[in-house]
Formats: structure tokens, C-alpha cells, sequence
């Protein structure tokens, strides 16, 4: 088959008639085989994969630096912000996840076929923007996990962050399944790790509990509201959204209506498993950090090597500092992956730009080294963990972006026929992007003229 797959909508009304018709993913897209019979079982784990592809960037480096800083200052108050965002999240993703499927676009393709070039290129610079802090945190984390667990300086770690670009090189070769499985394995290896870091540290369940129910000092207190649009742009990823549009595609269900409805049904239960995965993960960084800072009075530890450093002794579990480091590689590397086919994604689905995927992605790896060197030599580790935490609300600040144009997309019947979404889900879906148009502008008010 060639990239231009025969089951394209481009017939549909409501997309430009001069727009590409080039398949998401060409190279894996369709090669995921789907059970025609059997228990329904069968079908869900032909299905499963996808989803925790994207869970990864909800529980990537950027996560940890805003979960810590906020359990270690504000105990369990910002419980109630993990919880919201994973639940946008999961609405966000089930959305993208439909609208690769019903219209054979991802959202970056979506959005060529259907503003001007000049708007294109606009949203594309943002997207690019958000995948180079996204990058940025990949590079610091795994380079802090590496000098935690082997000596290796930070500009050191940093370089040789650069030489991920060709482990999804090799993972794809050996097929998109295999990079699923391997995706999935380290995951395994994070839960696993802050399953003995929550018992050890053992938290008051009542008081995590009350964590979770929103408080409105989190709007008045504009370092608490910093730190909460922090996991926000954590946590509902903007490149997230492009990412599960296409690799949602790689499966072969039928391209009609029952075999659209079936892989929607499928990929939303998939997505919405492994994002409560994600919210387990971002808790339990959060909870490890209030139980064990914020309790001792060390409220000021928003640093990962402050973390490692801290973890045994006020835990008294010798191996917590190292599980926590192995957790932090393990979530480093997989970024790479969702990071890299981002990357691509938004590359080629915008831009109609197709690089080999090793030069895309020493690019972007260059561009995001670049400052963490710098900043590293200039003001040492703390820098680069002030610098984590603005990455990730420089994500959020990019997120407008991509969900304005997703919701609008999957609520057009002319794009999406029967399958756009009721009146009542798409006024939730628009609610969610006018709070986090509303919180980024507050913060950019605090920000400018606080």
C-alpha cells in the first residue's frame, strides 16, 4: 500500500479540497492486525498499546519536578490538581484517539487540511515549542538519573542524552508491537518502584484523601497557582494530543463505520487504563514528596537531586533513593520514544516535511541540550531544576493550541459525520479548554504585572 491510503476521508465536507491525503505514520500505520472473531478480550488487547505510548508523557521527568515541588511546599493540597488534569487528560486523549480514527488524520493533519498555510505554520511553531520543552526535560531528568546513579556529571549526562535518538530507531525496526512491549515494561518498572516508596512512607490515607477535593487558595496564592499550571502543562500534554490522533492508526480495524466504532470503543478503554496509571505514578511522586518533606519541614525541596539525596534517610529504606533514580531513567528513556514520534508526527503532518527520523530527532535533541548546558554551567543543578519546572508551564501555555482546534475539529459533523461527539461532551470539552485558556492567562498576569 502507498502513503496514500484509499480510505482517506478527504471527501468529506469541511476539509480543504487541496489538502494531502498521506497516511499518519505510513511506515506502521495499518500493521497492528485486529481479531475478527473470538472473545471480546482479544479485540481490547489487540488494542492495548497505544494508550500507555501516550501515558508516558504524563508521567515523564516534567512531572516530577512540579509533583515534587508541590508535595514538599504544599503537603497534599495540590492532590486535587493531579487528580483534574489526569480527568482532562483522558477526555483530551479519547477525543484525539476519535478523530485519527473516524478521519484517517491525526491532528496535525486535521489542522493542514483545514486552516491557511500562514496559520499552519503558526501552530506549528507552538507545537514545536512545546515538544522542545517537553525535550528539555528528558534531557535534564535522565541526565540527574544518570549522575545519581553513576557519578556522570550533568553536562556529561546531557551529552549522552543525545545518543537516545537511535533507541527508537532500533525499537521500530523490530516492530511497532515490540516498541509498545518496551514502552510498557519500563512503565512496570515505575509503578513498581513508588509502590515501595508509598509504603514506606506510609501517608495518612485521610489527609491524601482530602488532597484530593479542590481548594480556591490554589486560584489566590499565585505560588501554589505557578506550581498547579505546572502539572497542568505536565500533564495534559500538548504534543500528547498529536501523538494518540496517529498512533491510534497503527491498528488495522476496518475502515467503516462498525470497524470505526468498535476502535474507538477499544482505544478510548485503552487510554483511559493507562492514564489512571499515569495518575497513580503523578500522586505517588507528589504523596512521597509530602509525606516526606512537607512533614519533616523540609518544604523548600523542589529539586530532584535534593529528592535522591533526602529519600533513605527520612524514609528509612536504604534502596528508596535508588528506586527513585531507576523510576527516573526508566521514565526518561520512554519520553524518548513518545517525544521522538511527536516529533515526527507534527513534522510531517504540518509541514508535509519528511526527515530521516535519526536527523529529526538530533535536531530537537540539540536544540534542547544546548540550554541545559548552558544553564548547568552557569548556575549549576539548581538552574536546571528552576528550568525543569518552566518547561513544563511553558507546555501548558502551548496547550490552547492544540485543544482549541482538536474540539472544534471532532464537534463538526462535516468533518466527522456520526461520530462527532454529543452537544453535551462538547461543551465539557470546551469547558476544559476555556479553564486552561483562563489559568494560563492569570499566570501570565501574575507573571507580567504581579
Amino acid at each position: 500500500m502507498d502513503a496514500r491510503s484509499p480510505h482517506m476521508t478527504s471527501d468529506i465536507a469541511g476539509w480543504r479540497p487541496d489538502a494531502p491525503a498521506t497516511r499518519s505514520l505510513a511506515e506502521v500505520n495499518s500493521t497492528v492486525a485486529i481479531p475478527a472473531a473470538g472473545h471480546w478480550s482479544r479485540r481490547l488487547l489487540a488494542f492495548v498499546g497505544p494508550g500507555y505510548l501516550v501515558s508516558v508523557g504524563y508521567m515523564d521527568p516534567g512531572n516530577w519536578a512540579t509533583d515534587l515541588a508541590g508535595g514538599s511546599k504544599f503537603g497534599y493540597t495540590l492532590l486535587s490538581v493531579i487528580l483534574l488534569s489526569n480527568l482532562m487528560a483522558i477526555l483530551l486523549q479519547s477525543l484525539a484517539a476519535r478523530l485519527g480514527i473516524v478521519t484517517d488524520r491525526d491532528l496535525a493533519q486535521a489542522c493542514r487540511a483545514t486552516y491557511s498555510p500562514a496559520v499552519n505554520f503558526l501552530l506549528w511553531l507552538a507545537c514545536e515549542a512545546a515538544i522542545i520543552a517537553c525535550d528539555l526535560a528528558e534531557v535534564i531528568g535522565t541526565a540527574i538519573a544518570l549522575k545519581l546513579l553513576f557519578g556522570i556529571p550533568l553536562i556529561g549526562g546531557a551529552l549522552l542524552a543525545a545518543l537516545d535518538a537511535f533507541l527508537l530507531l532500533l525499537l521500530m525496526n523490530r516492530g511497532f508491537r515490540f516498541l509498545e512491549a518496551f514502552v510498557i515494561a519500563l512503565l512496570a518498572v515505575i509503578a513498581v518502584c513508588f509502590v515501595v516508596q508509598i509504603a514506606a512512607a506510609a501517608p495518612p490515607v485521610a489527609e491524601v484523601l482530602r488532597g484530593f477535593v479542590p481548594k480556591s487558595e490554589i486560584f489566590t496564592n499565585s505560588d501554589m497557582l505557578y506550581i498547579a499550571i505546572g502539572i497542568i502543562g505536565a500533564t495534559v500534554m500538548p504534543h500528547n494530543l498529536y501523538l494518540h490522533s496517529s498512533i491510534v492508526q497503527t491498528r488495522a480495524y476496518e475502515r467503516n463505520d462498525t470497524g470505526r466504532r468498535e476502535a474507538i470503543k477499544w482505544a478510548t478503554t485503552d487510554s483511559t487504563i493507562a492514564l489512571m496509571l499515569a495518575l497513580f505514578i503523578n500522586a505517588a511522586i507528589l504523596v512521597v514528596a509530602a509525606a516526606t518533606f512537607h512533614k519533616t519541614g523540609h518544604a523548600d525541596v523542589a529539586e530532584i537531586g535534593q529528592a535522591f539525596e533526602l529519600l533513605s534517610p527520612l524514609l528509612g529504606l536504604g534502596i528508596a533513593s535508588t528506586l527513585f533514580a531507576v523510576a527516573l531513567l526508566a521514565s526518561g528513556l520512554n519520553s524518548t520514544v513518545t517525544a521522538t514520534l511527536a516529533g515526527q508526527i507534527v513534522m510531517e503532518g504540518f509541514l508535509d516535511l519528511r526527515l530521516p527520523s535519526w536527523a529529526r530527532r538530533l535536531l530537537t535533541r540539540g536544540i534542547a541540550i544546548i540550554p541545559v548546558i548552558i544553564v548547568t554551567a552557569v548556575y549549576g543543578e539548581r538552574g536546571t531544576a528552576d528550568l525543569l519546572v518552566f518547561s513544563q508551564v511553558v507546555l501548558s501555555m502551548q496547550l490552547p493550541f492544540a485543544v482549541i482546534p482538536l474540539v472544534r475539529f471532532v464537534s463538526d459533523r462535516r468533518k466527522m459525520g456520526q461520530f462527532a461527539i454529543p452537544t453535551s461532551v462538547a461543551a465539557v470539552a470546551w469547558i476544559v479548554a476555556g479553564v486552561i485558556v483562563i489559568l494560563n492567562l492569570k499566570l501570565l498576569a501574575d507573571t507580567f504585572f504581579g
